[in-house]
């Protein structure tokens, strides 16, 4: 993408890349599509149970019975990772949207009120933020059972803080708007303007927020249960799949390690390509720095 100069002496964006962009995109969306299709699909269509241990088949190659092998136990590890990705997908799009939620409620109330309550808010976020997401995430989780519940409320109190700031930022350059000034001046509470007028201008920044915080919190669900404290050690995770294939991988078989790990980094890439399209139409001036 660059910038020219018109006849008139104005700048004009031009877009360049325009076909690759559009590769892109489709390839993210094709592969969206694919996982979702996967998700709702495979656990009908392959008749499987992900928990059933057969010890005389661990340990198996790929092969036309098990496309993707079978892991320590004997489980077969296509469904496994169907069923391990079904559950990212669900602490990662309900965190996330729990926490766009908090950060934007936070960031609008902070920005809408200014003075005082402002400069309390954003010191209790900048508070929070000075403890590393994944040390407070173990904290959290550490005080409940295992569970997906109690991951999901890990992420989702440890990630609104960004989307506040952000949400803050964008209703403080609208508060010097006319438009709001009249409403203020015409008799409109702070509360009718902030409902009214700035939290559907945030709404776009918000929702991008969220999607680009669905990658993050399926890789903070990962990492969980990678160090044991997500989900019990029984279910389908990723994490857990990864960690397990640990002894695996260094006696020399690869697929335990190799496919959850694909399950893990594709779709989240995926995501992180179509934010990226999301992030440049919202800002054409400025390319995204998330691609592919």
């Amino acid at each position: 993408m660059a910038s020219v100069t018109t006849s008139t002496g104005k700048p004009r964006i031009r877009r360049g890349g325009g076909p690759r962009r559009a590769l892109r995109l489709r390839l993210c969306a094709g592969v969206l599509a694919f996982v979702v299709l996967a998700v709702v699909l495979v656990p009908l269509l392959v008749p499987l149970d992900r928990q059933a241990v057969d010890l005389a088949a661990k340990l198996q190659p790929p092969s036309a019975a098990h496309p993707f092998g079978t892991d320590e136990v004997g489980r077969d590890l296509l469904l496994r990772c169907v069923y391990g990705l079904r559950v990212s997908l669900l602490v990662g799009v309900v965190a996330a949207l729990a926490a766009t939620v908090l950060g934007t409620a936070v960031g609008a109330l902070a920005g809408a009120l200014g003075g005082w309550a402002d400069r309390t808010v954003m010191r209790l976020v900048d508070l929070f933020s000075s403890v590393p997401h994944l040390l407070l995430g173990i904290f959290i989780v550490a005080v409940f059972r295992p569970g997906v519940w109690p991951v999901i409320v890990s992420v989702a109190l440890t990630h609104w803080l960004s989307t506040a700031r952000i949400v803050r930022a964008e209703v403080l350059s609208l508060r010097s708007r006319p438009y709001l000034d009249a409403a203020l001046t015409g008799g409109a509470s702070r509360w009718r303007v902030t409902v009214r007028h700035l939290l559907p201008a945030v709404l776009p920044q918000a929702g991008l927020a969220a999607v680009l915080m669905v990658p993050h919190a399926i890789w903070h669900e990962s990492a969980l249960s990678f160090l044991g404290l997500g989900l019990p050690a029984h279910e389908a995770s990723l994490g857990i799949m990864a960690n397990a294939a640990r002894s695996s991988l260094l006696a020399g078989d690869w697929w335990p390690t190799l496919f959850p790990g694909l399950f893990l980094i594709v779709p989240t890439l995926a995501v992180a390509g179509l934010a990226g399209a999301w992030r440049e139409r919202l800002n054409p001036r400025r390319r995204s720095e998330l691609t592919l």
